[in-house]
């Protein structure tokens, strides 16, 4: 970490209603009698301050001052923050004022976190929520976030990580006093522990990756043969014009994607190409792009035309299973439509009309929640907290399977430093 006491503009772009310059430190205190002639104000409590060049005591803005000596602070720090009116020429003129103090330099980007991190204020899973929160889009991204801004997972790891180590302590004190009567039942307590939090961490990995997923997004993928309205159910769902619509078969050659947010989850939905053999070298390619596509969707919505029923598109069938929503399209034209298509119930709609959006919106939703939805315990948000935790668990399992009991306490250090790798 840089030395030296850093400052920035905490809030958003200019102009606004509000602009908070942050200062983090050890000469953090120094800004306040440059910046208003005065000492400084009582810790925590807001002081209404005039801001002048100290040097032509021109004033720069009138605002709220909030001193924060640490390590009580946000960086752990200490802390000095100026609430100000968010004019452009206002905060350039104060940060011009601090750039001029000696020891003071701009906050690099993510570096009042670095620190706070650095200073023990919080872990890494807390810094990885933290920035989850800030970037969350809709209501769950935002609740799973601030569960692991709040700490959740970095209590949950630390209890894990706590339990190996006195796991170790008993295993280790077997080794150490191997001539004195040390209890039998204190190595096997041990083991019995240690295959416990295994199967709890094993059950832990079994998430379906729900929390991945809704830091990231549910995909969902649009299927079907050519002119189903699969382009057209895509503008109905997105509520603008996303993909061209046209009658000539084909239009569609690559993957278009829209951001949807159901019920507060958030969905990556995809129009693909028409699923059928084709000659022509780029749909070929649209085909293929579409099939990947569908394989690796979380869900599937496969569109069939009601104009072409009883006949069902073979390409498309192929694809449907229970991760898959059956929709007929042109309801409109009232043309008989099957309950079931390739054992799925059928949803039958127009994207003419908005019949049966409904129907296929709250599908949708369930069905995202359910791969999204949030449980009582914290779950992973991230691949590096897997790839750890898969490490941490073979560990534990190779110190149960271990004959000798040095080569258990390895594991079990092993074990430790995986879950020391989330939390930093």
């Amino acid at each position: 970490m840089k030395a030296g006491t850093i400052y920035a503009l905490s809030t958003g772009s200019l102009p606004a209603g509000l602009a908070v310059i942050r200062i983090s430190g050890p000469d953090a205190a120094m800004a306040h009698p440059r910046l208003t002639g005065q000492g400084l104000p009582e810790p925590r409590r807001a002081t209404l301050v005039t801001l002048s060049v100290q040097e032509n005591t021109v004033s720069l803005d009138e605002g709220l001052v909030l001193w924060f000596p640490g390590p009580a602070s946000v960086s752990g720090e200490d802390v000095l923050e100026f609430h100000l009116h968010g004019g452009r020429a206002v905060v350039a003129a104060v940060l011009a004022e601090l750039s001029g103090l000696p020891g003071f330099r701009p906050a690099e980007p993510g570096e009042f976190t670095r620190r706070a991190f650095e200073n023990g204020k919080m872990d890494l899973t807390a810094v990885e929520g933290l920035a989850d929160l800030i970037e969350a889009e809709t209501e769950a991204q935002r609740a799973q976030a601030y569960r692991q801004f709040q700490g959740a997972l970095g209590v949950l790891y630390n209890g894990w990580r706590e339990r190996v180590l006195r796991a170790l302590a008993h295993w280790q004190a077997a080794i150490d006093f191997s001539d004195e009567d040390i209890p039998e039942s204190l190595e096997r307590n041990a083991r019995k522990d240690i295959g416990v939090l295994a199967r709890e961490i094993e059950n832990h990995l079994k998430d379906g990756r729900r929390g991945e997923r809704l830091r990231d997004g549910a995909t969902i993928a649009i299927i079907g043969p050519p002119n189903a309205g699969k382009s057209s159910l895509l503008n109905r769902l997105a509520q603008r014009d996303a993909a061209i619509v046209s009658e000539t078969a084909g239009t569609t050659r690559d993957v278009i994607e829209v951001h949807l947010d159901l019920g507060g989850y958030p969905a990556l939905i995809a129009d693909t190409a028409g699923l059928r053999d084709s000659g022509d070298a780029v749909e070929k390619e649209g085909v293929r792009r579409a099939r990947e596509r569908a394989s690796h969707a979380d869900l599937r919505i496969a569109v069939f035309d009601a104009a072409t029923l009883p006949e069902i598109d073979p390409h498309t069938l192929d694809l449907v299973d229970a991760d898959t929503l059956v929709v007929v399209n042109k309801a409109d034209l009232g043309l008989a439509i099957p309950d079931r298509i390739g054992g799925r119930p059928v949803i039958p709609l127009s994207a003419l009309t908005g019949a049966g959006f409904g129907a296929l919106l709250e599908g949708l939703t369930e069905r995202v929640s359910r791969k999204c939805g949030l449980g009582e315990s914290p779950v992973l948000t991230r691949e590096r907290h897997r790839v750890a935790l898969v490490d941490c668990r073979n560990a534990l399992n190779r110190c149960l399977k271990a004959q000798a009991a040095e080569m258990a306490c390895e594991d079990l250090r092993l074990a430790m430093r995986s879950l020391g790798v989330i939390t930093g």
